[in-house]
Parts: C-alpha cells; structure tokens; sequence
C-alpha cells in the first residue's frame, strides 16, 4: 500500500506500564499501530514497553507483561516521539518525585507525552497538563478536576492538545490511534484497520464518556442515584413521575425538590437530556431512521422528537446526521 504521511503527530511510541494498569487499554493502543503495519506492509509504527525498574509489571488483571527496558536506561528516549503513560488501578501509588522528574527531562528534550486510562494523574502531578486539555476515565474526572485546577480535564473519550495525546481508557485507545493514523495516512487505513477489527464506528475526539450519575459529582444523594439509574434503564418506555417516585419511596413533590436540589432542574428535564443524548449517539453511530431513533429514544412522534431536539442542540435531528455524514466526507477529502 503506497501512503505518504501528511503531520507531525506521533509515530514511534515508548508506552510505560505503571503497576495495576489497564491492559485491555494497552493493546486497545498497540493493536492499531501493529495492523497499519501489517496493512502497509511496513514499518511506519513501531513501538516499545518501559517500567521503572525495568522489571515486568503486574496488570490490573494479574498477568505480567515484560518489557523492553528501564526508564533509566541510556539512550531509552532514542527514536521515540511520545512516551505514554499507562495507568489503571491506584494511580496515585505509582506516583513518586522521581517519576515526575523523568517525566519533566522528557518534556525538555522534545519527546511528547500522553497517557491512557488514569496515566493522565501522573502527567497532572508532574505539572505536565498545566494550560492543556486531557482525557482520564470517567471515575477520576471530578478528583482530578478538583486536584489539579489548571488542567482542562475533559469529558471528552480522548483529548489531543498540541504535544500531549490523552484517553480515557478502556478501548478508547483505538478510536485515538484510528484518528492519528487516519490524520497521518489518510481515512482509508483507519477504515480499513477497523474493518480488521470488526469495529464498527471511529469515534471522534469530540464523543464524550457516558458517566454514571453516581460518579459524576461528589455530592450523592441514594435515592436520587436509583431514580436516575431507573431513567437511564428505561429510555424507550419512560417511567411517569407518579411511579418514578413510588418505586424510590417518595411522593412527586420529594422527587421534584431532591432534583432541584441536586441537579438544578426537574425530573422531567433530566429525563427528556438524557434520552435526547442517547437520541444523538444513535444519529451519529447508527443508519436507523429519524422515526426509529424517535421510538428507540421514547418519544410517542417524530415531530415531538425534533421539536425537543432543536430546543436541546439548535438544531434538528436531520441536520445532526447531515453534519456526520458531511464530517465523514471531509476526513475522506481531506485525510485529517
């Protein structure tokens, strides 16, 4: 396959595995690196593990991954454009002064940085994310918000912000290395690696986590978690308030003060955000018609549904496919 790489963003990773990380992110990351070798029939991606000591590190899983060296060792940095942090459970124990100041040299020789799943902690410590945007998982979004006050932490499933490459885990970090290699050698080797994958939508940097009320805001109220646990389970029969209430032992008015207080709105308002942002993710990821998104999201019309959508984004339900179609186009056009 004849391809010509068109940006400076990164091709030649060292991924440093920190105790108790996320393995499943860690070859969510390599795989796409190793087929769009395969694909290309090259060497255009190349790749390399380091631990601190240089000794094999323990998953969150419990398997032990070897790695190629230590972060000490001499020349570890050659051929490297990005050093990423790989987190997982416990982040903050890995966390040490020294580790911050490998990372802090790194910076200063022009290597780039990132981190997936809770690696973005350990940049924030270093001082690394100071004036940038991130991406952690959804469980350490408010604590590092509330840590780190000059990092931009977002909701978003990866982040890139100029030199630092941010995601939030899981398998997110395919949808990152899809981007950076459709950015680098065009949509048809991201499309066709996911196609390998059987992985049916590239999801953009501007998709956001899908972030439990329970662990979305310290503040925490039980039977204000249940109810919008049982909103967010019945999207396509919306529950009256009338039974909404009963089912978590309140009258209406209980039901309607807790929301208040908590949240700032009412239980239909929450209700009617969180079956529209559903309604957004099908547009975007799905070819299911406007009436059968309007079905799948509880609405009893089509044009009830676009009303509300239009009130919600500015614009209606057409337009928001309209958009992801043209977008798609665009990155095809463009190879970015």
């Amino acid at each position: 396959m004849n391809i010509k790489r068109t940006n400076n963003l990164p091709s030649r990773f060292g991924f440093l595995l920190l105790n108790d990380f996320t393995l499943i992110s860690l070859s969510s990351a390599i795989g796409p690196l190793r087929m769009a070798n395969r694909i290309c029939g090259g060497n255009d991606y190349a790749w390399k593990t380091l631990s601190i000591t240089g000794e094999a590190v323990s998953a969150s899983d419990g398997l032990s991954v070897n790695v190629d060296s230590a972060i000490d060792d001499e020349n570890v940095l050659d051929d490297l454009d990005a050093i990423i942090v790989c987190g997982g459970r416990q982040v903050k124990n890995n966390s040490s002064k020294s580790l911050s100041v490998w990372l802090r040299s790194v910076d200063k020789q022009g290597v780039g940085l990132g981190a997936i799943c809770t690696g973005s902690y350990i940049l924030a410590e270093a001082g690394l994310l100071d004036g940038y945007s991130c991406s952690i998982h959804w469980e350490n979004l408010v604590a590092l918000a509330d840590q780190f006050p000059n990092v931009n932490v977002s909701k978003s499933i990866f982040t890139i912000d100029r030199d630092r490459i941010t995601c939030s885990g899981g398998t997110t970090p395919v949808d990152m290395m899809l981007h950076i290699i459709g950015s680098q050698y065009g949509p048809d080797l991201s499309a066709g690696i996911a196609e390998q994958f059987i992985y049916e939508r590239i999801r953009r940097s501007d998709d956001e986590q899908r972030i439990p009320l329970r662990f979305s805001d310290g503040r925490q109220s039980e039977k204000l978690l249940v109810a919008a646990e049982l909103m967010d389970a019945n999207i396509r029969e919306p529950i009256s308030q009338e039974d909404l209430a009963a089912y978590v032992g309140l009258s209406r008015r209980q039901l309607q003060r807790l929301f208040q207080r908590y949240l700032s709105c009412t239980p239909s308002s929450y209700y009617l955000k969180i079956r529209l942002q559903r309604a957004k993710q099908l547009l975007r990821q799905t070819s299911h018609s406007i009436v059968e998104i309007s079905v799948s999201s509880g609405f009893i019309s089509s044009s009830h549904f676009s009303k509300a959508y239009r009130e919600m984004y500015g614009h209606s339900p057409s337009s928001e496919r309209q958009r992801t179609v043209t977008d798609r186009l665009e990155t095809k056009n463009t190879g970015r």
